[in-house]
């Protein structure tokens, strides 16, 4: 009788810890509050975060027309079908790729902000929007602080967005080719790149 008892008890203290141990573990497999847990998730979040911005939203290639009213480069430093690699990180797998000259165009380029005609969060010091691209901008360059209305479709909600002016400058912009250096994504007809984004191979 009391060996049964003393196998009793035993057999039950064993399957409380084994119970036990393997509510734990788990815990530990599913617990949002582990460090380690929360690293992994927060890492996967911000990954799918910026797969959505870079490359949902963003048209990096385009059909190659340009603006009306937009002149040709008379001598740019890059000519057409000449190559120069890209300094510059618009996107990912720009940065350090070679491209090639599709139109070079003497303008003054912009960086702006604006809010999406779709709604969402304001999209801070865009590159780049040149003149020929803002509705009724007129003849003279625009500066820093003033407004405008967007006429380009680069992103999605772009188009018909009041804009105010991050920064002006008059520069030749390219039109170029390229080939991503990370996914090997082939960009055609990319609006736009400054001449101080480029440099010789």
């Amino acid at each position: 009788m009391i060996k049964n008892k003393i196998l009793m008890t035993t057999m039950a203290t064993i399957t409380a810890l084994t119970l036990a141990a393997c509510s734990d573990i788990e815990e530990d497999a599913i617990n949002p509050a582990d460090p380690d847990n929360q690293v992994d998730m927060t890492e996967e979040m911000d990954e799918a975060m910026d797969e959505g911005m870079d490359h949902g939203d963003m048209d990096h290639s385009s059909s190659g027309e340009v603006p009306e009213g937009l002149a040709a480069a008379e001598n740019p430093t890059f000519e057409v079908g000449s190559q120069a690699v890209i300094n510059a990180d618009h996107m990912p797998g720009m940065d350090g790729a070679e491209a090639t000259i599709v139109g070079a165009y003497d303008t003054t380029v912009y960086a702006l902000s604006f809010t999406p005609t779709t709604g969402g969060d304001p999209i801070e010091n865009h590159k780049w929007i040149i003149h020929e691209e803002l509705e009724g901008a007129g003849d003279a360059p625009l500066a820093a602080g003033d407004e405008a209305i967007i006429a380009a479709d680069h992103m999605e909600g772009m188009d018909g967005a009041t804009a105010t002016i991050d920064s002006a400058e008059e520069t030749t912009v390219y039109m170029v080719d390229f080939t991503t250096t990370d996914s090997g994504e082939e960009v055609v007809n990319h609006k736009w790149v400054t001449e101080s984004e480029l440099s010789a191979e």
